[in-house]
């Protein structure tokens, strides 16, 4: 007994524990770039030129997932890892910041942003949201809904954070390309 109390000093006094250290919690973005940061987002009085929507369960910050395979029905939130805004003003920026200029407003309904595990070993990321773009006198309106997902390089946190960062530039690049094909009369 005295010589597991001596290793057990020993390995105190040297910052050794017998219990693992706490994981310390992560705050993830997109990944912005310098170059496109949200801080380049135009701030003058004027409306954004798209805007994201999305329904009260997806205005916190926790980062989602389900486990398809056992309890399909249940939202589940990662404890040590978090966005650093909720995903509506983290897309919402990101769209803002791609540099396309948008002739017309833009809203985007978001619905599902959350990462699915098939099974144990096996995850992807999942949205789904509605574009709309409005015409200047708000009578001409063009809609479409977007499903889109990616597996995850891992199945964990850190494995949605990376499908989430390539899926809402995907999920831009989409937007993009559906609004270029539209001919709504540009606002007066």
């Amino acid at each position: 007994m005295k010589t597991l109390m001596t290793v057990m000093l020993i390995l105190i006094a040297n910052g050794c524990s017998i219990f693992p250290h706490p994981r310390p919690s992560a705050v993830h973005d997109f990944g912005y770039s310098i170059s496109n940061a949200p801080s380049e987002i135009n701030t003058s009085t004027q409306q954004s030129p798209i805007t994201v929507e999305a329904p009260k369960w997806l205005s916190d910050n926790h980062i989602r997932y389900r486990l398809l395979y056992s309890t399909p029905t249940q939202v589940r939130f990662y404890s040590l890892d978090r966005w650093i805004a909720p995903p509506p003003e983290l897309f919402e920026q990101l769209l803002n910041a791609s540099g396309k200029q948008w002739h017309n407003p833009v809203t985007i309904q978001l619905q599902v942003f959350e990462q699915q595990f098939d099974t144990l070993d096996k995850a992807k990321v999942v949205m789904h949201f509605t574009a709309i773009i409005t015409a200047g006198d708000k009578a001409k309106v063009n809609k479409r809904d977007f499903h889109l997902q990616l597996p995850c390089p891992t199945p964990d946190a850190k494995g949605a954070v990376s499908g989430f960062t390539q899926l809402t530039k995907q999920a831009v690049d989409k937007i993009q390309a559906w609004v270029a094909t539209q001919n709504l009369a540009s606002p007066l």
